[in-house]
């Protein structure tokens, strides 16, 4: 299932439209091979704000509970 999601880090907020059982770490990369995202910020770690917990950049979106609409705010 595709989900819609905004993925914010060091300020810059972008909207992304990504597989549910991909990694969050796989819809990282894909904004940062587009220059839309600063390429030497690697998080580990999100917090998301729909769900108001700390999720792991190295899961699915799926296993993380990240659902259609949530923010998902890099942790540095």
């Amino acid at each position: 299932m595709f989900i819609n999601v905004t993925i914010e880090v060091d300020e810059k907020r972008r909207d992304i439209r990504i597989d549910s059982e991909q990694k969050i770490s796989e819809g990282l990369m894909v904004l940062r091979q587009s220059s839309k995202l600063p390429m030497g910020v690697v998080p580990d770690y999100f917090h998301s704000r729909l769900n108001q917990k700390t999720v792991s950049a190295h899961k699915t979106f799926s296993e993380e509970g990240v659902f259609d609409g949530d923010v998902l705010v890099a942790i540095l």
